[in-house]
């Protein structure tokens, strides 16, 4: 169990890999939690039946029917490169996820859709089980200009709410904490919403928009830390990867183990994804967080107790890293609640690695990744042994999921690109 003690090195801002140690088989650990499986399935279903609304919202999506789906790719060349003799190594590509290039829309297109539906149906726009593309119409977008949505965020989750969210009509105002790129906050303006920029952290953000939204009639705030709709948003995306293994005649079991490296901030989407891949593959499956060295707060939140909030902070720690989307001091405490004992453990990683594998991807993969989405590899890379003993023996499927880039600008991933390239060379 848990001694609620830090690893020794996480302070010095050193890589590490923390195995949990509250980490229970699945139906220990389901026993446990106050969530269902039957909320993941109504998650999926909700998101199939908010199919043609979102061809609608989203035409790039039409010819899939409306689905928010990324690709599953399988990764020959970094597999060699990195020497993997067993198994298979894939990535799930959400860094260009057709809506709005970022993990974040599974969570923030979905609260926003089953919001619009609420409030619509009740204001007799759409019927009980009548067809939801009716939510894109003129006199619908008029209805939903009246209403407000509010969300704090370091950009993709802010973009992905102000996207949805003003096509759809709402006013859509984003808090935007310190870490934010310019970029995200001109591409928000650009969509009409309307954005307030803080000088602190991801957390006051999410703070000042809560407090905003309560103040203001016909709101709804988008909360990244304590929404259950985020979280089931997310948790839905775990059964398009198991539809994805099985086209692909992967064989997941006991023998077969899965492992999955998924970037962590607060810890919403995770969060869901674990949840959700745990209600299908049990045991099976390995979920595996990554948090940069200066601002691993579900860690530290694990580490020293679930049951009240802690800061990386309180830990000398200055949640300073290139990886904005992973710039979080303090984890959401439903997260950390819920994956307590779900998760494997935690993998801290420097900048410096995440910009080598952004470069590393795009040159043998033309994987257009930002920083926090190249983190998985350069987990795998560095405390895969590690964490891949027990199954050692075993055919391990590695997925590393890719949260986010693909529409960021030119200049942007060149810079990074750059940075990344001069990292390789020094090496």
């Amino acid at each position: 169990m848990n001694d609620g003690t830090l690893p020794p090195r996480l302070q010095s801002r050193k890589p590490i890999w923390w195995p949990n140690p509250d980490a229970l088989g699945f139906d220990a650990a389901m026993a446990r939690s106050s969530l269902s499986g039957d909320m993941v399935k109504e998650a999926e279903l909700a998101w199939e039946r908010f199919g043609p609304l979102l061809a609608r919202l989203f035409p790039e999506t039409a010819a899939d029917g409306g689905r928010n789906r990324s690709d599953l790719r399988e990764l020959h060349s970094i597999a060699g490169m990195i020497g993997l003799k067993r198994g298979r190594l894939l990535a799930k590509c959400d860094y260009a996820l057709q809506t709005t290039g970022s993990i974040k829309a599974r969570g923030g297109v979905f609260e926003v859709l089953t919001h619009a539906v609420d409030i619509g149906g009740k204001a007799g726009l759409v019927e009980k089980g009548g067809e939801l593309s009716k939510l894109a119409s003129p006199e619908a977008k008029e209805f939903f200009s009246r209403h407000r949505l509010l969300v704090g965020s370091t950009g993709n989750l802010g973009y992905s709410v102000g996207l949805a969210g003003c096509r759809l009509g709402f006013k859509v105002e984003v808090h935007m904490s310190h870490d934010a790129k310019q970029w995200k906050k001109e591409r928000l303006t650009a969509l009409g919403a309307h954005v307030v920029e803080h000088g602190s952290d991801f957390s006051q953000a999410v703070r000042a928009a809560r407090e905003a939204a309560a103040r203001q009639p016909n709101s709804h705030f988008v909360d990244d830390e304590r929404s259950l709709t985020l979280f089931m948003g997310y948790a839905a995306a775990a059964r398009e990867l198991a539809d994805q293994l099985e086209h692909s005649g992967i064989v997941v079991d006991l023998e077969h183990p899965l492992h999955v490296y998924l970037p962590c901030g607060v810890g919403g989407a995770p969060g869901g994804v674990t949840f959700g891949l745990k209600h299908i593959f049990g045991d099976a499956v390995r979920c595996i967080f990554v948090e940069p060295v200066g601002s691993p707060c579900m860690l530290v939140q694990l580490a020293l107790g679930a049951d009240r909030p802690v800061s990386v902070y309180d830990c000398g720690l200055d949640n300073r890293t290139i990886a904005d989307g992973l710039a979080v001091a303090q984890a959401s405490q439903l997260v950390a609640r819920e994956t307590r004992h779900l998760i494997e453990g935690i993998v801290t990683v420097e900048d410096e690695s995440l910009l080598i594998w952004l470069a590393h991807m795009w040159r043998l993969e033309k994987m257009r990744l930002e920083p926090s989405a190249a983190s998985g590899f350069a987990a795998l890379v560095e405390f895969g042994g590690e964490i891949e003993a027990p199954n050692s023996s075993k055919e391990i499927t590695r997925v590393v999921w890719t949260t986010g880039g693909a529409y960021q600008p030119e200049t942007e991933f060149a810079t990074a690109l750059e940075w990344g390239n001069k990292l390789i060379s020094s090496m």
